[in-house]
């Protein structure tokens, strides 16, 4: 297996405050481990509650006495194109620590970064067409002329979590920053290599100081972070129990949130589709970081009679899976991230055996590699919708293959569900695809192969979260509305024609 090169960091000692590089606190030290290799891939500087309390304090003072919330929307654009160029020259630095901190493929991990500068541009864009002030003339309430002003909202506590995170901070970053909002960006213990990329481009462009501020934190400081008065608004990516914890801290003192949380999504196979087909789409999305996506489609609920042709069709598919080194051209799926996630993939297959699912494909550590954290993608079939491998969330290359009665009853069961993140409908019937797709109650809804786009919007029902990321809507939760009303016409307003 090839060894990973360096990681092309320059201040990993470090955390980034305030504009500047600056030793943490405590001269802690957090090692990355390689998921292929389970040797030592970077060690970065920890942050500990003062670290926190300095990132408050600099991004508050930024916020509150610096330039960037007064700067005009189109001066901050301009700052986010710089971000987005520099993204587009760091995309083989990006494809290189994605791969050696939580396993993606290296392929997966070039394509997607390579898309990473193009979101700051659309928000960067969105300075020119965004309705930051709408005018009202002649108000009902009495006055010359109403305004709505949307001002940004303030600190924003961005924590990222370790699946994807240069994709998943680009979705906070990008919106936040165009808003006018200053931004703590907690970056994961087991992925924070992306966010050292960010600090070097925002000390390279020359980022007002305090603007984004970079730590890397375990849960303690991090629930400082939520928790801190100096911090309007948590944007918070990652699992349900950690998202209920800092919904409560934040509604102690009514801070502003966003949550994106875990999905349970289904599948719904109906009648009409060709099984060989939608196991090949269902398969191919399965392997893609090893599984280990919010949104991953991992309920497939297909009709009885055509159970066992499905199962057998996935089990095909997944079987021609080449699991190994990342960086290999050859390899479909890398590894698990950490080992605790390995264990705790293990720990549900097994439980759902014991449940009374059956083991079709993979269950497994594959026995030719002998070192990394790898493992078999998995079907388990004849799946209860009950069972609990059919209610929470495995984050692994696992699906639990559901027996539907009918129509009816899989959108039942694909409904049937805390989470509502995610689902696809599999038919060749277009108008067939739509009616079912407005009856399922979760964010997003793909046809015939998994599907999202964050560029429109992104984000679930139900437990799967609080608001949305990306597209206009994504922008809105970092701003505050204000009416304002005059009794006369400011001078930087035309009378209307």
């Amino acid at each position: 297996m090839s060894d990973s090169t360096a990681a092309p960091i320059a201040r990993p000692d470090s955390l980034y405050l305030d504009g500047a590089w600056v030793d943490p606190a405590s001269g802690g030290r957090i090692e990355v481990i390689n998921p292929a290799t389970e040797e030592v891939f970077l060690r970065v500087a920890e942050a500990t509650e003062p670290d926190i309390d300095r990132a408050v304090a600099a991004a508050r003072t930024a916020f509150d006495h610096g330039p960037w919330p007064r700067l005009s929307p189109g001066e901050r654009a301009g700052y986010l194109r710089a971000i987005a160029a520099k993204l587009d020259e760091r995309v083989d630095d990006v494809a290189r620590i994605w791969p050696s901190e939580m396993g993606s493929t290296h392929a997966v991990a070039h394509a997607f970064a390579g898309t990473i500068g193009a979101v700051y541009g659309y928000y960067a864009d969105l300075a020119e067409t965004f309705p930051f002030e709408e005018r009202f003339d002649s108000p009902p309430g009495g006055g010359e002329l109403a305004l709505i002003v949307r001002e940004p909202v303030g600190v924003v506590g961005a924590i990222v979590p370790w699946n994807a995170p240069i994709n998943i901070m680009a979705y906070k970053i990008a919106p936040a920053l165009l808003a006018g909002c200053t931004v703590v960006l907690k970056c994961s213990p087991e992925a924070p290599g992306a966010g050292y990329v960010m600090a070097e481009i925002a000390e390279e462009i020359g980022l007002p100081r305090g603007v984004l501020n970079v730590v890397t934190a375990d849960r303690g400081p991090s629930e400082r972070l939520v928790r801190h008065p100096g911090v309007d608004k948590i944007s918070f990516t990652g699992s349900l129990a950690a998202g209920r914890k800092i919904a409560g801290i934040a509604a102690e003192r009514i801070a502003r949130l966003t949550l994106e949380l875990g999905g349970k999504s289904a599948a719904v196979v109906l009648d009409d589709i060709d099984l060989g087909a939608a196991a090949e789409a269902i398969g191919g999305y399965a392997c893609f970081l090893t599984g280990q996506v919010c949104s991953s489609l991992t309920r497939i609920i297909v009709s009885r009679d055509r159970h066992d042709e499905l199962v057998d069709a996935l089990a095909g598919v997944f079987g021609k899976v080449q699991l190994g080194d990342p960086f290999d051209a050859a390899t479909g799926m890398g590894p698990i991230a950490t080992r605790r996630q390995l264990e705790k993939v293990e720990h549900y297959v097994d439980l759902g055996v014991s449940e009374g699912a059956r083991l079709a494909a993979g269950g497994r550590r594959p026995k030719e590699l002998d070192r990394g954290w790898f493992y078999e993608p998995t079907v388990l079939a004849n799946v209860d919708n009950g069972a609990t491998v059919a209610r929470e969330e495995i984050f692994g290359p696992v699906l639990s293959v559901i027996p539907a009665e009918n129509e009816d009853h899989a959108i039942e069961l694909a409904n049937d569900t805390i989470f509502g993140l995610n689902n696809s409908v599999f038919t060749d019937d277009v108008d067939r695809a739509y009616a079912v797709a407005r009856r399922l109650r979760s964010g997003t809804v793909g046809h015939n192969v998994f599907r999202s786009d964050m560029r429109i919007g992104f984000g679930g029902f139900k437990q799967s979260g609080l608001g949305r990321e990306g597209g206009v809507d994504g922008l809105r939760p970092y701003l505050e509305n204000k009416t304002v009303i005059l009794e006369d016409r400011p001078s930087h307003l035309e009378p209307r024609a």
